[in-house]
C-alpha cells in the first residue's frame, strides 16, 4: 500500500509528486486526455507517460475514466466509449483498475414547471443498469482489469441527498453486487462520503472490504453544533478536509483494509477543504492569495504513512 494523489497525465505534476514523497497517483480527467476515444494512436503517450511515472518510482493506481452519468441516454455511446477505452488502457500498461461514476437512470417529471430530470432507485432499474456495465466488465475481466465505482452521492451540501451516482449511498451497494455475476465489479472507497452520511467508514470497510479495488484517501468532519441549530440539511453541516483533520479513522481503516487483502494504495483527492486550498488574490480574508493546496497535500501523505507498513 502506497501513499498517493490524483493528478492528470502531467509528467511535471509526476516530478513534484517524486520530490514530495508520493509513491503512487491516479491518473485523472482521462477523458480529456491524449488517449481518449477520437486518437486512434494513443499506445505510444500511454506507454511514454506509464514510462515517466515508473522512472519516478510512481505507480499508477487507477485509471479515473469518467465520473459523469454514463446511464444518461444523451451519455451512453460517450462513455461506453471512454470506459472501453480505459479498460484498453489500463490493460496495455498494466493498471489493474479503471474507476469512475456508476451513473444513475433519468426519468422525466413533467409537472408546472415543465420537464425536470429525476433520479430513480437502483432497484427499479437493475437489470438497465447490469446491460449497460456487465458487457464492459467482462471485456475488462479478460484483459486483467477491475471496474470500481466511486460513492460520492452528489448531493448539495455533500449530503445524500439522491443525484447522478446510484451508488452514492451503501444501502444499494449490496443489491447490485448480488445481482452482477462479474466479481471484478467494485468500489472506488472514499470514507469522506460515509461521515457525510453519518455512517461509520471503519464498519462499513469491515463488510465490503473484499469489493473495495482502490481508494481516494479524503476525510470530512461534521460540524454538530450546525446541526444542532439546523439539522443536517443545512450548508456547512458536512465540510471535507485533507486527511487527519477530520473524523475518519485512519489508523483503524487501514487495518481493515490490510485485513481484508486490500492490494491497492490511498491516493489523496484533494481540493475540497476549505482551508488548505489556492485562494484567489481577490478572495477578501486572511488567505487570499495564499496557495494551501499543495502543502495540504504533503501535510495529509505525512498523517497517513504513519499507519501504512513499509513494502518489503
Amino acid at each position: 500500500m502506497r501513499i498517493g494523489f490524483v493528478s492528470d497525465a502531467n509528467v511535471a505534476r509526476l516530478e513534484w509528486g517524486r520530490q514530495n514523497g508520493f509513491r503512487s497517483f491516479q491518473w485523472n480527467w482521462f477523458h480529456t486526455s491524449p488517449v481518449a476515444p477520437g486518437n486512434d494512436d494513443w499506445k505510444p503517450f500511454a506507454e511514454n507517460f506509464a514510462g515517466a511515472a515508473l522512472d519516478r518510482g510512481l505507480r499508477i493506481s487507477s485509471i479515473a475514466a469518467l465520473y459523469q452519468n454514463p446511464l444518461d441516454p444523451a451519455q451512453n455511446e460517450f462513455a461506453r466509449n471512454v470506459f472501453q477505452r480505459a479498460i484498453d488502457v489500463a490493460a496495455h500498461i498494466g493498471v489493474k483498475s479503471v474507476a469512475g461514476f456508476i451513473g444513475a437512470v433519468i426519468e422525466t417529471e413533467n409537472n408546472a414547471r415543465g420537464g425536470n430530470p429525476v433520479y430513480k432507485p437502483l432497484e427499479n432499474f437493475i437489470s438497465q443498469v447490469l446491460a449497460f456495465w456487465e458487457p464492459l466488465a467482462r471485456d475488462a475481466a479478460s484483459k486483467g482489469v477491475r471496474l470500481a465505482f466511486e460513492n460520492c452521492p452528489q448531493g448539495a451540501y455533500h449530503l445524500p441527498v439522491m443525484h447522478y451516482n446510484l451508488l452514492g449511498q451503501p444501502a444499494l451497494w449490496e443489491r447490485f453486487f448480488n445481482a452482477t455475476k462479474c466479481e471484478n465489479i467494485g468500489l472506488e472507497w472514499d470514507p469522506s462520503h460515509l461521515i457525510c452520511q453519518f455512517i461509520d467508514p471503519v464498519a462499513n470497510a469491515r463488510k465490503f472490504g473484499s469489493k473495495i479495488f482502490h481508494v481516494h484517501a479524503k476525510d470530512a468532519w461534521i460540524n454538530r453544533d450546525l446541526i444542532k441549530q439546523f439539522g443536517i440539511c443545512h450548508p456547512g453541516v458536512a465540510e471535507h478536509r485533507f486527511p487527519g483533520l477530520g473524523d475518519v479513522n485512519w489508523p483503524e481503516i487501514i487495518r481493515v483494509l490490510l485485513a481484508a487483502g486490500y492490494e491497492s494504495d490511498l491516493n489523496i483527492e484533494g481540493w475540497h477543504d476549505p482551508v488548505f486550498r489556492d485562494h484567489k488574490p481577490d478572495a477578501g480574508h486572511a488567505l487570499a492569495g495564499v496557495k494551501l493546496e499543495d502543502r495540504g497535500l504533503v501535510m495529509a501523505r505525512r498523517w497517513l504513512e504513519q499507519f501504512v507498513p513499509p513494502e518489503p
